[in-house]
């Protein structure tokens, strides 16, 4: 006759903590998982809060002086000086986007004829009429930033931030994982020593 077969125990109604009432746990074991638990929390609250914040004052200083430089400045029409560089490709795709610096001769808005170095699509030749941007002094400048362009800058940033903060939890679990394998060891040496000494003594 077969023997009944036992009932299953039921599982621990604390499961996830169910480890501190091991009697191997040592006190500093705990105090890793709290620290783990705490900076976990903390990254999982100040990530998202830091991300938001410097994306937010990226965006708003960028726009700022994209603000700032359309106002200031203004497209001039300028001509090439020399011959544009030409492109490997002619006609792709590519070659729609490249831009490649040359110079130009344009007449400033104070009226001054200058020469300077600006972007300019490949292939033209000297003479061609191509539109060049000037800052408030009537330099050649970089144009302002597109709202596209500001955008993505400062979603960068932010999770730049973002990734800083949880890079830095990581770090601080990591240091003190590696302070508390330390202090681990020596109180195992400690333990085996005593053991050691209980053991080789005489009767």
């Amino acid at each position: 006759m077969s023997e009944p077969i036992p009932r299953a125990q039921p599982p621990p109604a604390d499961r996830w903590w169910r480890w501190r009432r091991n009697p191997l746990r040592r006190r500093a074991d705990l105090v890793q998982a709290w620290v783990g638990l705490l900076l976990a929390s903390t990254v999982a609250v100040a990530a998202p809060l830091v991300a938001w914040t410097v994306g937010f004052s990226v965006h708003e200083a960028l726009t700022a002086a994209a603000r700032r430089e359309a106002g200031e400045g203004r497209h001039l029409e300028a001509a090439l000086v020399a011959d544009a560089p030409r492109h490997p490709e002619p006609g792709s795709a590519e070659a729609r986007e490249t831009r490649y610096p040359a110079e130009v001769r344009y007449t400033a808005p104070d009226g001054t004829v200058r020469t300077g170095t600006a972007e300019v699509p490949p292939g033209l030749a000297a003479g061609a009429r191509t539109r060049i941007w000037v800052n408030g002094e009537g330099h050649v400048a970089e144009p302002p930033m597109t709202e596209d362009a500001i955008r993505y800058r400062a979603v960068g940033w932010g999770a730049a931030g973002g990734g800083a903060v949880a890079v830095t939890g990581r770090g601080a679990y990591a240091a003190t994982a590696c302070l508390l394998d330390r202090r681990r060891a020596a109180a195992w040496d400690e333990a085996w020593r005593r053991a050691s000494a209980r053991w080789t003594a005489p009767p």
